[in-house]
């Protein structure tokens, strides 16, 4: 194919792309206060998952129930919308973000659609069930930072307080960014295999250099989970750990690739 066909047929992808993106943002928007009630505004709800498990972890370990939380902390949080079509534009960041998480796995399977015709035989055989097992990792990334990173940043910064004279009353934008943030970005983290995967099938990565500076990836990903998390400890601990878990994982896939590049450099 020629540049300009190549560009022809990328337009295409980007077309039907862009129409499943709108169509999901659209149907996000129409059921936006469900989502806003449900999702964005969940960590105030004293059900959330992770306060219900914290609670029958705490109860079960005999301490006096530590990590329950009671309705009176949910009760002073208040949010504020300082300009007049704020709520507005609010709800459409949220509607396309919903769908650019909904969407996901539909939206890299036109971006490998167009990527494939450009692989040989053993490279797409090589990456047989790529776009589920994309998918499944982004979804396992996004829901770990739903469910576990933003709800201990939150109350972190909630219960921070450097003076009684302070009331915390948080932007609305800002409250939504700062999740969308956490979430977002454990989703890409949790890509680590497929990412090292690709560097490991061209030989930019091989598992012998992964192992070599295995204590400086600890360090980069200590680093990088401080940049996406709020500032407490406690926080950074729980992305850092699965981080380095998938970073173990990685080396295991560096070094089948590499078994397999140097059988098929034999032949």
């Amino acid at each position: 194919m020629s540049f300009i066909d190549h560009l022809d047929e990328l337009r295409g992808h980007l077309i039907r792309a862009s129409i499943a993106l709108l169509v999901i943002s659209i149907v996000s928007f129409i059921f936006i206060r469900k989502i806003f009630d449900k999702i964005i505004f969940g960590v105030l709800n004293p059900d959330f998952p992770l306060y219900k498990a914290a609670c029958a972890l705490s109860k079960k370990i005999g301490i006096k129930e530590i990590f329950c939380y009671n309705t009176e902390e949910f009760a002073g949080v208040e949010f504020q919308n300082p300009i007049v079509q704020g709520q507005f534009i609010v709800a459409m960041k949220v509607a396309l973000i919903t769908g650019l998480i909904i969407g996901f796995p539909y939206l890299f399977y036109e971006l490998w659609r167009f990527i494939k015709p450009g692989l040989r035989k053993m490279e797409i055989k090589a990456t047989r069930g790529i776009v589920f097992i994309t998918s499944c990792l982004f979804s396992i990334g996004a829901l770990f930072g739903y469910l576990i990173i933003w709800p201990f940043g939150f109350w972190f910064f909630y219960r921070y307080s450097v003076s009684d004279q302070i009331t915390n009353l948080y932007r609305i934008d800002n409250y939504m960014s700062l999740q969308t943030m956490i979430v977002l970005a454990t989703g890409i983290l949790f890509e680590l295999p497929m990412f090292v995967y690709f560097l490991a099938k061209i030989g930019v990565v091989t598992p012998q250099l992964m192992r070599q500076y295995r204590k400086h990836s600890i360090i980069g990903i200590l680093i990088l989970s401080a940049l996406i998390t709020p500032a407490d400890p406690l926080t950074q601990l729980i992305v850092s750990i699965p981080v380095y878990f998938l970073y173990e994982i990685s080396i295991i896939i560096a070094a089948r690739v590499y078994k397999n590049n140097e059988k098929a450099a034999a032949l």
